[in-house]
This record gives structure tokens, sequence and C-alpha cells, in this order.
């Protein structure tokens, strides 16, 4: 089994990242963010084996040395440990659950990791019946954009038991430079609506500053080069907002699918008896600027609301 193997090599001292060298990794949706975090995979050392909808999005990890399988059963089947990135919880659904899916053509003992941001409840059963098929699973929703996976610096987010956690680790410590287990399985995903009910008003916030700039006739960059450094600094701030100024909505994050996320948030929150306010607010401000046909733009557009 793959993670026995594992451990039974790290209490001997070995180093961790070169007992799990020889594993082959299959990596399943190769979008903004998926892209980006399998070729880090790839400059480590790593076999990876890719499958996307779109073939032609991963042509280039291909000619980096990536290895193209069929359909998502054909890269559990060879993978010892596989990795999605997908768009929503439904896709995570079907690919996990569904017929001839992941779960049903995994070996026993390899390992299961999610980086979508998707349903705590979801990334639960999935744990469960990966348990039920000798499967280890972790759901790891990751942050810090599409600037975050270039870089490999993402804040990842993890849920499960932590002999698995502690296997992966150095995998996860190439795709990340902070990376936290959370807790039991789906709280990675809770931790993850934390971040997004964090980012959804800060957006709203540093959207309304743009535009006070503007109309108050300052300059935007000399403003921004200001508040960045101080009690108003945030990564939305330094990062989104020089591609607001610029008019870059180019995605680095969908409006889609961070409506996706706000409503996974706003669903949970209900179900613990929360009041949300701000995260009602910016979830309408998004659904707003996605009826404007701005779904495929990137968060930052959320100005263009606010300015109409």
């Amino acid at each position: 089994m793959v993670l026995k193997e594992n451990i039974s090599r790290n209490s001997e001292g070995r180093d961790k990242r070169m007992e799990i060298k020889n594993q082959k990794i299959g990596f399943i949706g190769t979008g903004v963010m998926g892209k980006s975090m399998a070729r880090h995979l790839l400059k480590a050392g790593y076999e990876v084996l890719i499958y996307t909808r779109t073939r032609s999005k991963a042509d280039d990890l291909l000619e980096e040395g990536a290895v193209w399988v069929e359909n998502p059963a054909g890269v559990a089947k060879e993978a010892d440990i596989v990795m999605t990135m997908v768009g929503y919880p439904s896709d995570v659904e079907e690919l996990y659950l569904g017929k001839g899916a992941i779960l049903e053509n995994m070996k026993e003992g390899t390992i299961a990791i999610d980086f979508t941001t998707s349903s705590p409840k979801l990334a639960e059963t999935i744990f469960m019946e990966a348990k039920t098929r000798g499967i280890h699973s972790l759901d790891a929703p990751v942050s810090g954009g599409d600037i975050g996976a270039q870089n490999g610096s993402l804040s990842i987010m993890v849920g499960g038991d932590e002999e698995t956690f502690e296997s992966v680790r150095p995998i996860f410590e190439i795709l990340g430079s902070n990376v936290v287990l959370q807790g039991k399985a789906g709280a990675g995903q809770h931790t993850k609506m934390c971040n997004q009910i964090t980012i959804a008003s800060n957006m709203i916030g540093v959207s309304e500053a743009l535009l006070y700039a503007k109309k108050s006739g300052l300059d935007p960059d000399k403003v921004l080069s200001s508040i960045t450094t101080g009690a108003a600094g945030s990564w939305s701030l330094s990062n989104l907002v020089p591609r607001m100024i610029k008019g870059d909505f180019v995605p680095g994050f969908y409006v889609k699918h961070f409506i996706k996320d706000l409503k996974i948030a706003l669903d949970s929150a209900s179900e613990m008896d929360m009041r949300t306010p701000g995260l009602e607010l910016a979830l309408s401000l998004y659904e707003e600027l996605a009826a404007l046909g701005e779904g495929d733009s990137g968060t930052q557009a959320l100005i263009k609301v606010l300015e109409r």
C-alpha cells in the first residue's frame, strides 16, 4: 500500500521528498490554476499523468513531459496519487462518485487529493466512500489565485487524517508556501469558505476605494502606494486593484467560480444559523456582474457594477 510504504520509509529517517519521487501523480483539470500546479510537479521531477476535458489546454504540459491519459478512470488506474482541480461541486461529485469514476478505479492504498473549492459535506462523503475502498482522501482547496499557482506560493487548506497529510506534505510544499492541516475531512473546505467570505466583502471595499480615488481627482496609483502598506492592506488591494486601474479583467479567478463559492459559503452559514450580510451583498453584486456577461472575467471586474 502506497501510504504505508511512505510512512515506513519516513520512520527510517530518509528524505520524504526523495521517497515519493518515484510515484505517479495523476492531475485532472488543467485550467487557470491546475496548469501551473501540474507544471510545478513536472519541474520537481514527478511523472505526471494528465487529463482535462479540452486536450488542447494541456498541450504545453505534454510538450514539457506530462503524459496524456484518455479519461479520469485511466488516470485513477495508473496513478499513485490522484489530484483534481475542476470547476464545480457537481464536477467533483461526478469525478469521484459517478459511474466509472475515480474511486471505482483507484488502487487500494492510493491517495486522492481534491484542490477544487467545493462543498464541505461532499468532501466528507468522498472521504467516507474512499475509506470503504481502502483509499485515502484529502480535501485541499487553495487560495492565491493565478499568481500564487504560478509562483508555487498557494495557501493550501487541508482536511483529512494526519497520517495521510504528512505522507504527501512534501508534494503540497512544492505547490504552496502555507500548508495547514485544518482538521478532519471537510475542514479544508470550511476553511476555504472563511477565506472566500473575507475576500467577498474586501472586494467591495477595494472597488469602492478605487472609485472614490478617481472621482475625487486623486491619482489611483499614488493612492495605492499609500494604502497598501497601512491598515487597509490586503492581497486583493495589492494584486487586483492594479489590474482594475489598468482595465485588465483577465481572470486569475473567474467571476462564475466565485459566485459558486459564495453560494456554498452562504448555504453552509445558513445551516449553522449564521447571519452573513456582507456575504449576501457581495453575492448579489457578483450575480449582477455575471448578468452583464462578465461571468468569465476575473473577480476584479466587480468595479464595473459599481461604476454603472
